[in-house]
């Protein structure tokens, strides 16, 4: 009889994955796609042999070079400098998180009894990890196409969409240029919250403008958590900046 965890059960698991795959019109086994969807959190609680860290770290290998390929052939003009802020907005973790959620990964990935009640199938950190371990689990399933075809549909169509906004300059110094211009000075960035292993340390940062609170991030570093806090103040400028007098 299998184990029972909080969500399901491994057949109902593996039907669930079957499901969504089919409704995302991949004809892959479901099986092949389980590991991408098991987080560490749960290894004590059931018997999978290992977390979707390595998957998600080759998935990040894929869609690095599945953008890079995008851009160069979609941008002949941009110089690689252009290229590289594009790429990294493209396959930043908030913009994965986004494509993982609309693809309904967060109602799939086993987490533990007590990462599940946190609500931690929300959390854009992992929902970004799922995503990449997603794609590797595709890469192998279904060869380089079929990964391509998979990324240029639920992450390199948000291109124009970045661009627009502007979203490919990074955040950190667009946060400064702002802090500066209102109030003479750069944010301050504060570390709230370290957790994790040595090997697999979670950095929580909150940045200042004018000595307030204007946004959070969560990283595997200090830094990537930074552009993250950065990127989550400017998302919410119209909030906190009109509640600054002028000076």
């Amino acid at each position: 009889m299998a184990k029972k965890v909080f969500r399901f059960d491994r057949v109902e698991f593996e039907t669930k994955i079957s499901d969504s795959l089919k409704a995302l019109r991949i004809s892959a086994k479901a099986s092949d796609f389980i590991p991408a969807f098991i987080h560490r959190s749960v290894l004590n609680e059931y018997d999978f042999p290992e977390s979707n860290e390595r998957l998600e770290f080759l998935g990040d290998a894929v869609l690095e070079l599945v953008a890079t390929e995008f851009l160069y052939a979609k941008y002949p003009e941009k110089t690689e400098g252009e290229m590289t802020d594009i790429r990294s907005a493209l396959v930043r973790g908030k913009n994965l998180a986004k494509a993982s959620e609309r693809l309904g990964f967060g109602d799939l990935v086993l987490l533990s009894r007590g990462e599940t009640l946190a609500g931690w199938d929300k959390n854009p950190y992992i929902l970004a990890n799922t995503f990449e371990a997603f794609l590797w689990a595709l890469y192998l399933a279904s060869g380089f196409v079929a990964a391509r075809d998979f990324v240029a549909e639920h992450v390199l169509s948000q291109v124009e969409e970045i661009l627009e906004a502007e979203l490919h300059v990074d955040p950190k110094s667009r946060l400064q240029e702002l802090a500066q211009a209102r109030f003479g000075n750069p944010p301050e960035y504060e570390l709230v919250l370290e957790s994790g292993a040595d090997h697999e340390k979670i950095y929580e940062i909150a940045v200042k403008v004018g000595g307030k609170i204007v946004g959070k991030g969560v990283g595997t570093s200090k830094k990537k958590a930074q552009a993250v806090a950065a990127e989550n103040a400017l998302s919410k400028e119209s909030e906190w900046n009109s509640e600054f007098p002028l000076t």
